[in-house]
């Protein structure tokens, strides 16, 4: 795994789930959670906020809330620890919750914020997750995929775009143009995305 600064991207395996691809596998999560379903579903912001709402609304509209949470800075590049950039937005206080985040990588951001709500005084705590990856220090009580890829979700594609571009700037067009194919995003959003990082 790449904690620190890279060169390159050459040496990292990318996934990149259609939205189609996604939705699936939320409804997959939404029939095991189902079972015994949480009071309070809190999404960690940013990559958790999607997932959370979708499952809130497969699971009937469970209460919903968000905790926004500071670890990573670029694909692969992490900060010392994760922290807590938003306190969270409902109370969790003697209430059966559901954490939710895109990805278990690290499993660091899911600690904390296991602990965190352990603090506020929830009754019974789960965690679900889209990707879980093996080396994560916490596994998931539910999860769709394993997967030791980066994962590119749709709603953080032109992000990670940019950041490739930039990653790869001083090898020649043709090449700049192949790694981000190699991402497996669609090549009309690469075009698109392309043009606008050369125009700004």
């Amino acid at each position: 795994m790449y904690r620190v600064p890279i060169e390159n991207t050459k040496k990292i395996r990318f996934e990149a789930p259609s939205w189609k691809q996604l939705y699936i596998m939320l409804l997959d999560l939404a029939e095991k959670i189902r079972t015994d379903p949480p009071q309070v579903i809190i999404g960690i912001a940013r990559g958790g906020i999607i997932p959370a709402r979708v499952l809130s609304d497969l699971l009937g509209n469970i209460e919903l809330g968000v905790v926004g949470v500071g670890f990573y800075t670029n694909i692969a590049e992490t900060r010392d620890k994760p922290e807590v950039t938003m306190g969270i937005s409902t109370s969790v206080k003697d209430k059966k919750v559901l954490i939710v985040d895109d990805v278990a990588d690290t499993g660091k951001s899911l600690q904390m914020i296991f602990d965190y709500l352990v603090k506020l005084g929830a009754k019974q705590i789960t965690i679900a997750t889209l990707y879980y990856k093996p080396w994560s220090t916490i596994k998931p009580d539910f999860y769709a995929k394993k997967s030791r890829k980066w994962i590119i979700f749709p709603w953080e594609t032109r992000e990670t775009i940019f950041y490739i571009i930039s990653k790869n700037k001083n090898l020649p067009e043709e090449e700049q143009i192949a790694e981000l194919q190699r991402t497996g995003i669609p090549k009309k959003v690469i075009r698109k995305l392309w043009k606008q990082n050369h125009s700004n």
